[in-house]
């Protein structure tokens, strides 16, 4: 890895939206929710331009590549923790421990098959994209329920919370069947046997 990779437009964004995130912590902690609001609007934002710009600009690293889903990661994880412990009737605990296993089991099973396979190819299915989107939703509606709590915002909050879970489940199953596969087209795994 070289400073170039560092000082990519795409990557500063990324580091840009990891930087925002313990102000994003302190406001809400700090009851501040409408700058907690605004600054993970800003994060969102950053996420979507810094793709869109690694495309355009041809400036799609490998530092990048693995930068992008940390980030992601650990906003999503480390706000679903903070909304939990603070606020845990608007994110109950149950989605936040669906969501850290998980991650944190992919971050695990992606290591080691890296370290024994050498297997690096861990890009997002369609399920886990879902499950992304999912989770900003949830997010984000939970938060804007502290700033406008009206009812809209609080069904939009439950049901994002629910397709959290529920995209969770799924694009764990659905990796797990991916790295399987991916194994067997690398030779780790024995083909299953046909008597």
């Amino acid at each position: 890895m070289n400073l170039r990779q560092i000082l990519t437009a795409p990557n500063q964004l990324t580091l840009l939206r990891m930087i925002f995130l313990p102000f994003i912590v302190i406001y809400v902690v700090g009851q501040h929710y409408g700058w907690a609001l605004v600054l993970f609007v800003l994060a969102g934002i950053s996420d979507g331009l810094d793709g869109l710009l690694a495309r355009r600009l041809h400036q799609q690293t490998q530092l990048g590549q693995y930068l992008d889903p940390i980030a992601d990661k650990l906003l999503l994880s480390t706000m679903f923790l903070v909304l939990s412990i603070e606020h845990r009737a608007l994110v109950p605990w149950k989605f936040t421990i669906v969501v850290f296993s998980r991650d944190i089991s992919i971050l695990l099973v992606s290591g080691v098959l890296f370290m024994i396979a050498g297997l690096k190819d861990f890009r997002p299915s369609i399920f886990g994209k879902a499950n992304t989107f999912a989770q900003v939703a949830a997010i984000f509606f939970a938060m804007l329920l502290l700033v406008m709590p009206v009812l809209w915002v609080d069904i939009a909050r439950k049901t994002f919370l629910k397709a959290t879970f529920f995209f969770t489940i799924l694009s764990a199953v659905h990796y797990a069947f991916l790295v399987q596969h991916r194994l067997r087209a690398h030779g780790h795994m024995p083909e299953a046997r046909t008597e």
